[in-house]
């Protein structure tokens, strides 16, 4: 599936509704923009949560967030270069 679509002057473009709702995308949800030698190629990027990894126990509840924010960044930036290495 093809559709065209205009960049605003503001460099803002909208998916268009047949395709925000194939690939289940909603307000929030982040997409990475991925230059190719065949072109821009958009993707979802999935959402990683850091709770359950590995946080140890004796830290205090502010700070085991503090950790598990850090731990999804790296996550999703590993899948981000994972992404524009495929």
């Amino acid at each position: 599936m093809s559709q065209a679509t205009r960049v605003t002057e503001k460099g803002q473009a909208t998916i268009p509704k047949e395709l925000r709702e194939k690939y289940d995308l909603e307000p929030g949800d982040e997409v990475l923009w991925m230059d190719t030698d065949e072109g821009i190629v958009v993707k979802k990027r999935t959402r990683t949560s850091g709770r359950g990894m590995l946080v140890p126990d004796d830290l205090p509840e502010d700070k085991r967030e503090d950790v598990a924010e850090e731990l999804q960044e790296r996550v999703r930036d590993r899948r981000d270069r994972n992404y524009q290495e495929a």
